[in-house]
């Protein structure tokens, strides 16, 4: 229900959601899509209808509290226009400016403020922002296509290699089609030696959870090989436990 204050019931219901998403790691999802993972530019396209998430308190804690600074910078940019429209809102978007978590949303927070939301300001920041997002995307796949050369090549270790993928592919915010396809190419290829593939498997619950059925699907289903029999044996093994858990709880 909207109220004079332009806060909603459906808003503040959706940002606590995304706070209990955040501490237990777990992605935000598109409203009313349970295998669609919110990406920044959904945040961006304003002709996408995201219900409670449109709330500036949903898009607040976004701003705030993200890991991701292109997220992040992407909730901040769709809160902008909000600003405006109450004394209360300009005040959220103030206080997301001076406690964010990335500096690059303080600046652009802070430059928006300043000039007392100026539609001309505020295009700007968008306009930072959709470079920022391919920009940070570039950046962060051509690190990790040098490390995949340096694994091939055997001058990272294994467990290096493992440890930055998932730091870059989160870091980066990369496509979560992308995320599966790369590490469900990993785990098929003849040239990965075993030992990285487990450590993937080790890390395989860090990724959403419909990036992690993806995955499991695409290599159960991969032709047999003595590359893959092994890795599905482990994969199985895995999801095995996993339900065991579940049923336990």
């Amino acid at each position: 229900m909207n109220n004079s204050l332009g806060i909603t019931q459906d808003g503040l219901s959706a940002a606590l959601e995304i706070k209990k998403n955040y501490i237990s790691s777990r992605p935000i999802l598109v409203p009313g899509e349970d295998q669609r993972m919110l990406v920044p530019e959904n945040l961006l396209n304003h002709n996408i209808d995201l219900c409670g998430i449109e709330d500036p308190l949903s898009l607040a804690m976004m701003a705030t509290r993200d890991p991701e600074a292109p997220m992040a910078l992407a909730a901040a940019a769709r809160l902008s226009p909000l600003g405006a429209s109450t004394k209360l809102i300009s005040g959220v978007a103030l206080i997301v400016g001076e406690t964010s978590r990335h500096d690059m949303v303080k600046e652009c927070l802070k430059y928006i403020t300043d000039q007392a939301f100026d539609p001309a300001s505020i295009a700007k920041v968008r306009h930072h922002t959709s470079k920022f997002i391919i920009q940070t995307r570039q950046q962060y796949t051509s690190v990790l296509r040098e490390n995949l050369h340096s694994l091939m090549e055997g001058s990272i270790a294994p467990r290096q290699f493992v440890h930055e993928f998932f730091e870059l592919t989160e870091a980066g915010n990369m496509r979560h089609n992308i995320r599966q396809k790369l590490v469900v190419s990993l785990m098929l290829s003849a040239n990965v030696r075993p030992s990285v593939k487990f450590l993937i498997l080790e890390n395989i619950e860090r990724l959403p959870k419909p990036v992690r059925n993806h995955i499991v699907s695409a290599v159960l289903q991969a032709e047999p090989t003595r590359h893959t029999e092994i890795i599905k044996e482990e994969l199985r093994h895995i999801v095995s436990q996993q339900t065991q858990l579940r049923d336990v709880h």
